[in-house]
């Protein structure tokens, strides 16, 4: 979904080659068929690539539910966790060391009231698919310590196309199933725009790791966003993009 999303904006300054179960829904895109959980896929998909964006989900939920089942339990590790470990070892190999990691707010409890910081704050959802997102950072983590990466990984919150967007900023839901907080959502050309400076700011130095909290909040009412600020120039724009 975010994928899809953000893949015009990035076209207009990167080459893109895109590895997944399904084509792409942008014509024009180079394609690798196949699943991160495949070694021979990400291999082919990997050569000659300078930089990554991992996006691959499956079975996500919110973070403030303890519901889970097998298949929710399977899909969650075998991707966020199996599956990142086997690309992100492959790509070191043939010396792809820099990307940029979709972590999720909802590695933290989403109850909360403010969200203070990322490097402070624990990674402590109830959620079965935070979890795993969560031990997906702590993979992100060993490569940069151990294998001299550079990742950054943004947690977003409620990403949404422009329409979705729109609609949702004139009419917040107010109540919602697992009973965290109404959702800051956030708009694809935000999107875009943080993980583009993600992808600039990984080539600078090395053995880096920096997880950044990435929201349509510009008020600052429920995120701190001073780090997306500082580390990568990233304010909301999209709310004056939409004013009449």
């Amino acid at each position: 979904m975010v994928g899809t999303f953000i893949t015009p904006y990035l076209r207009e300054k990167h080459d893109i080659r895109v590895l997944d179960l399904a084509e792409p829904k942008h014509e024009g895109v180079e394609f690798v068929k196949g699943s991160v959980t495949d070694p021979e896929a990400i291999e082919k998909a990997i050569d000659g690539i300078d930089a990554f964006i991992w996006l691959v989900m499956l079975s996500p939920q919110g973070g403030s539910v303890t519901d889970q089942d097998l298949k929710v339990i399977t899909e969650n590790y075998t991707v966020n966790c199996l599956g990142l470990h086997t690309f992100l070892w492959l790509a070191q190999e043939v010396g792809l060391k820099k990307g940029v990691y979709t972590s999720t707010m909802s590695v933290h409890h989403r109850a909360r009231d403010y969200y203070n910081s990322e490097d402070e704050l624990p990674l402590d959802t109830p959620s079965a698919y935070g979890l795993s997102k969560g031990f997906g950072e702590g993979i992100c983590r060993y490569f940069t310590s151990w294998f001299d990466m550079n990742i950054t990984a943004l947690r977003i919150t409620g990403p949404r196309d422009r329409q979705a967007y729109i609609e949702e900023r004139a009419n917040t839901v107010e109540y919602r199933p697992d009973g965290s907080n109404p959702l800051f959502v956030t708009d694809e050309a935000d999107l875009a725009r943080a993980y583009l400076a993600a992808l600039d700011n990984v080539q600078i130095g090395h053995g880096r790791f920096d997880p950044v909290f990435i929201a349509g909040d510009e008020n600052e009412k429920e995120h701190n966003l001073s780090k997306a600020k500082a580390l990568l120039g990233w304010t909301p724009q999209s709310h004056l993009e939409i004013e009449p």
